[in-house]
């Protein structure tokens, strides 16, 4: 049986961290974001415990459905504050507002096969490479107005970033803390946020393959220097985030430290 990888409850607390000073819901939304996020993330932790035990299809079901409404709760509140304050990611999802520089679509000749990793298979990948990893999940800083919500792969401007798995490209704008941006859905709900990038290389609902190009590396938005945020989260909106790497890890992906 394969051990469950639970995030610690003291970073799920910790996930509405790095929001730009005017994206961020304040208090008691603050409050009800951070509670929702923990319990999206305890009953998705139920619903693999269940599966494993081989547990009655009827009880999976309700903890699945369970699990999809606190889930729903948390998109809708999050979209309404987002949109509110016309975050690029809830008003203008497919860039076209902010002439993102959009290089040419990426092809399924531009797919690399994804590294052998343990664990999983290889249909799950690292979302660059020869990176150095740096600032990661519910760090601390003055870069960020409370802790950093995803993990920093320090690149060079211009390395490929690719998708860490298939899914469905949903955002691709630009204008924010995190400058030009990619956000892929995948098949388990989740999605994954590419940021910082100096071009893009998708639109907004192309499906991609694990190891697709996304874009090129780069330094646009908040940022000190290159690198690419890489952040995973329950909806598209900021507030949603838990912590990558043992995200990646229950997927077979431990990207080297």
């Amino acid at each position: 049986m394969r051990r469950v990888l639970r995030a610690p409850l003291t970073l799920l607390l910790v996930a509405l961290a790095a929001f730009p000073a005017a994206a961020a819901p304040a208090g008691h939304t603050a409050t009800r974001v951070a509670r929702d996020v923990r319990a999206h993330e305890e009953a998705r932790a139920r619903v693999e415990e269940l599966r494993e035990s081989d547990a009655p299809p009827g009880e999976v079901r309700d903890a699945e459905r369970h699990r999809r409404d606190v889930r729903s709760r948390l998109w809708d509140l999050l979209w309404a504050v987002e949109h509110a304050l016309a975050d690029p990611v809830a008003v203008d999802p497919a860039g076209r507002a902010g002439r993102c520089p959009f290089g040419p679509r990426s092809t399924p000749a531009q797919v690399q096969a994804p590294a052998p990793f343990p664990g999983e298979g290889t249909s799950w990948t690292v979302p660059t490479t020869g990176y150095r990893l740096t600032a990661g999940y519910a760090e601390r800083g003055r870069r960020w107005k409370h802790r950093h919500t995803g993990q920093d792969f320090a690149v060079g401007s211009g390395t490929p970033v690719r998708a860490v798995g298939p899914g469905t490209v949903r955002v691709t704008t630009c204008g924010d803390g995190f400058g030009n941006q990619v956000l892929v859905r995948h098949r388990d709900g989740y999605f994954t946020q590419y940021a910082h990038l100096s071009r893009i290389d998708v639109r907004k609902g192309q499906k991609v393959r694990a190891g697709q190009l996304l874009g090129l590396s780069g330094a646009t938005g908040n940022v000190t220097g290159p690198h690419l945020h890489f952040e995973v989260r329950i909806t598209p909106y900021i507030g949603s985030a838990v912590p990558p790497l043992p995200w990646l890890a229950r997927k077979g992906v431990h990207p080297e430290q």
